[in-house]
């Protein structure tokens, strides 16, 4: 875990004293230190900043008016000298408030709330994109293994020992030597549907269907009767 990490405070003191603390922890990295919010705003726009320690009383732009500014994805722990601020802070939802003069003690353990926060979130992130499954297959065609991005897939046919894929970057068809039901088990079943014993679809790609056949241009895929029932449900049930 990697946490990118800024400082705002118009007090050079306590951004020197916050830099100190936080070369100490091995999860941050410092990629910016400023003494006015206008600069901040530029910073966290410019490059990703995970976790922001942030002064609230400064001039011309507040911390507060501040933190509304910054990207969605920036979190926030606010750094005052000022105990009334602490209500309007939570308010925003920052993960924590620190009151100045602030010991190392109080600052880790803000730190650990914000790890916390941002592994929650990237595990999530990751069983979000695990569920999605993969983004390409690889197939074996002639010599070569060529890397497939799903979403270049319009459909696939089936001769005999050989596959045909066609996708939207290329003219001309990849033909690769495996079986269609083995091609299938690589393909996620929520964008690729087998419609008849020789073709399989991307499902996001259809954009029309004449009499009951799947229009790709001048190519017309038939739908198979034993496939029939699932293509329907899947396209909700129109008929």
């Amino acid at each position: 875990m990697n946490i990118k990490c800024a400082i705002v405070d118009d007090e050079p003191l306590a951004v020197e004293l916050l830099a100190s603390y936080v070369s100490k922890i091995p999860f941050l990295t410092l990629v910016g230190k400023y003494s006015n919010a206008t600069d901040a705003l530029h910073g966290c726009t410019e490059q990703q900043v995970d976790l922001l320690f942030l002064d609230i009383q400064m001039p011309e732009l507040n911390g507060l008016e501040l933190s509304r500014m910054v990207p969605e994805t920036t979190r926030i722990v606010f750094t005052t000298a000022f105990e009334q601020y602490a209500l309007d802070g939570y308010r925003i939802n920052a993960l924590d408030y620190l009151l100045k003069p602030i010991s190392y003690a109080n600052f880790l353990e803000a730190c650990n709330k914000a790890l916390q926060w941002f592994t929650m979130v990237r595990e999530n992130e990751a069983k979000s994109e695990e569920a999605a499954g993969p983004k390409s297959i690889f197939v074996k065609s002639e010599y070569k293994v060529l890397q497939i991005a799903l979403d270049d897939i319009r459909y696939i046919e089936g001769l005999k020992d050989y596959v045909k894929i066609y996708t939207e970057q290329s003219p001309r068809p990849i033909l690769s030597l495996m079986s269609m039901k083995g091609l299938e088990e690589m393909l996620p079943a929520t964008r690729f549907m087998r419609v008849h014993r020789s073709f399989i679809v991307n499902m996001e790609k259809v954009r029309e269907i004449d009499r009951g056949r799947i229009v790709f241009g001048d190519v017309f895929i038939p739908v198979g009767d034993s496939y029939k029932q699932a293509f329907l449900n899947y396209i909700g049930n129109v008929r």
